[in-house]
């Protein structure tokens, strides 16, 4: 990393299987692990909304610590992340987004008690909102919260993809 990188967004297509996830990192930790299969363009349009004084380099090499712990996840040998992360949110998606990363491994919690856990029982959509803007999938377990009734509910990775982790996660 060079000594203006910070404000750069590091980001590579992360290639592993069934798996195509782009990732990006600032020089603090992850910032983004997309959609399986989702155009660079969604990597792209959340740098502009999100760090829009930052512009993105390709950079395999800094995102390899990263991938390693993904491939790791993926292949079963790995239950939790120890990567640095670097979350840009509202202090309220915030809360919502470390309330994710309490979630036990092969656990799965409801929406409700991810707004009692922040202490705000009220406030189930806005947790659900929360989740949705949620830009480190699988890192911040967001897959892991499912419908009050047990059923799989929306995820930004889409269904599919909630369904294939939940099942890596069995």
């Amino acid at each position: 990393m060079d000594k203006n990188s910070k404000d750069i967004i590091y980001w590579t297509l992360f290639i592993h299987g069934e798996w195509n996830i782009h990732l990006a990192a600032t020089t603090d930790g992850l910032c983004y692990a997309g959609p399986n299969n989702a155009p660079f363009e969604e990597l792209d349009e959340w740098a502009k909304k999100r760090l829009p004084a930052f512009r993105l380099v390709e950079d395999r090499s800094v995102l390899e610590p990263y991938a390693d712990e993904l491939i790791a996840y993926m292949d079963g040998k790995r239950q939790a992340f120890t990567m640095p992360v670097d979350l840009h949110g509202t202090p309220f998606q915030q809360s919502v987004w470390m309330a994710l990363q309490e979630i036990p491994f092969g656990e799965t919690v409801s929406y409700s008690d991810i707004a009692e856990r922040i202490q705000k029982p009220k406030s189930v959509r806005a947790v659900g909102a929360a989740i949705g803007a949620n830009p480190l999938l699988i890192t911040v377990p967001c897959h892991r919260v499912i419908g009050k009734n047990g059923k799989l509910t929306g995820f930004r990775g889409g269904l599919e993809m909630k369904k294939q982790l939940l099942e890596l996660e069995k």
